[in-house]
């Protein structure tokens, strides 16, 4: 692990390659899982300040969903996630479109102006995701099988998880914080290829 100030940085954020390659996937993420999206807490008011305009993007079975629901729910674990339409099945704010893909509905009602809520961090951040420790966060890359085509394409461009995810990383923890990620990433990078 890599320390910036209160962050653990995990190396393989550095070293694994990584771009979501959503012809292949169909955005599996938003179907498959134990539970829904993982929810910080200051995104559980803007769900709810946005849903009636998420709404209309939305197909019966997710707006029945998050009627019964609610803008989000908690897990078995406790923690805040988006709700499914039900046990085991995709996201409430899960769009299909004609070819299968599957899409995010939040973020869908972003791109159209009509909410001031872009979609979970946690989903913009995948394959990253955050720990709480006592005194700090961890960033992991976290492996999961329906990303291979994801990690193939990676290689294949060469791209590091760090580089595709940097708009996420500024969104959450802002542009001081993606330099100093950069600059380590950098001369961890430079430090391995000696060895």
């Amino acid at each position: 692990m890599i320390v910036l100030g209160e962050k653990l940085i995990s190396e393989e954020i550095f070293e694994e390659k990584f771009i979501c390659d959503l012809n292949a996937c169909k955005g599996a993420c938003c179907v498959e899982g134990d539970s829904g999206a993982p929810l910080e807490e200051d995104e559980l008011h803007l769900l709810e300040e946005n849903l009636e305009a998420v709404l209309p993007y939305l197909p019966e079975k997710g707006k029945k969903a998050l009627h019964e629901q609610g803008a989000f729910a908690v897990d078995f674990d406790g923690e805040f996630v988006t709700p499914l339409v039900s046990e085991g099945k995709e996201c409430a704010y899960t769009v299909f479109e004609a070819n299968g893909m599957a899409k995010c509905g939040i973020e869908m009602a972003w791109k159209d102006g009509k909410s001031n809520f872009r979609k979970p961090v946690s989903c913009h951040l995948y394959p990253i995701r955050i720990g709480k420790l006592k005194e700090a966060l961890s960033l992991n890359y976290d492996r999961w099988s329906i990303c291979k085509a994801a990690c193939s394409l990676g290689k294949k461009e060469q791209v590091p998880v760090y580089k595709f995810l940097q708009e996420p990383l500024e969104r959450k923890f802002g542009p001081e914080f993606v330099e100093e990620l950069n600059e380590a990433a950098e001369a961890y990078l430079a430090y391995r290829a000696k060895q």
